[in-house]
């Protein structure tokens, strides 16, 4: 996270532009542990004008039921501040929409009034988990282990595209599809396969990254929900990827690939998803989120 020089004075006109990385969490055998921030983004730009107001051609809410500004007003009252905003980040799907969304109100109002707040704990309260908040927060990728996140910058070379389908799945129902426990068996496939993953991304090594990327803990419990995205991620590598997962809780799929494959494999997948999903090519962003005063 990078931030801008703070201009003081109680004045009115005081404004802030925060821009804020979309995110794909679980990364497949990383369940609830591992994520990447992704290369599309929220902007949000908040005025001191004196009167409040929400401005946004996007199907959210307009008032302070708006995340945005529940978010900033878990810190300070937004009275007398318009937000203006705009995003690339599809609003479902699992792409870490309302996690930018809470990171964004929250280093508005941390960054307005010099808080000094714990933005990663406030973040992760208010989405529930840590794991979306924590990449779009601080870019690369992470591990989250309870309250700690840890970053690593995203191998060179490495990229993704995405597949997003035009029909939602809330994500109470993703989460109703898991169950209380998982056999030991799977665990220990999860454990084995999350670790490779790591050590591939580390080292750059794409055939480990590629092995590492499957999953037995959600996917194959949610692919009913999805069951087109779920017949991608077999497919996936015969289309010229390394692999495929499904991003959060979906249906989104986040494919996998080198650098060299992302064109021949954006126009493959086009192909495959027409009529149900759209494609987006989606780098995976080192940066995480920046507030510039303006």
């Amino acid at each position: 996270m990078s931030t801008g020089a703070a201009s003081g004075g109680s004045g009115l006109s005081r404004r802030r532009l925060v821009r804020v990385p979309a995110s794909s969490a679980n990364l497949g055998p990383g369940f609830d542990a591992l994520a990447a921030a992704l290369a599309l983004h929220l902007e949000l730009e908040v005025v001191e004008t004196g009167n409040f107001a929400v401005h946004t051609d996007l199907g959210v809410p307009r008032g302070r039921e708006n995340l945005v500004v529940r978010a900033f007003e878990r810190l300070h009252p937004a009275d007398g501040f318009e937000f203006r905003i705009a995003s690339q980040i599809p609003l479902s799907g699992g792409l870490g929409s309302s996690a930018a969304a809470i990171v964004a109100g929250l280093l508005a109002a941390d960054h307005l009034f010099e808080l000094d707040a714990d933005v990663l704990g406030l973040a992760a309260e208010l989405e529930g988990h840590l794991d979306n908040v924590a990449a779009a927060l601080r870019g690369g990728f992470v591990v989250c282990n309870g309250a700690v996140a840890h970053r690593f910058e995203p191998p060179m070379g490495l990229e993704a595209v995405l597949v997003v389908p035009d029909a939602a799945v809330p994500t109470h129902q993703a989460r109703a599809a898991l169950p209380d426990a998982v056999p030991l068996d799977d665990a220990v496939f999860n454990l084995a396969h999350a670790s490779m993953l790591m050590l591939g991304l580390a080292t750059s090594d794409w055939d480990l990254i590629a092995a590492g990327l499957k999953d037995r803990l959600h996917q194959p419990q949610r692919a009913h929900l999805y069951p087109r995205s779920a017949d991608l991620l077999d497919r996936a590598r015969r289309l010229g990827a390394l692999g495929a997962t499904i991003s959060g809780a979906g249906p989104t799929v986040l494919v996998w690939c080198r650098f060299e494959q992302t064109g021949a494999l954006v126009e493959a997948l086009a192909r495959e998803t027409a009529g149900w999903a759209h494609v987006m090519r989606g780098r995976f962003e080192p940066q995480g989120a920046d507030v510039r005063s303006l």
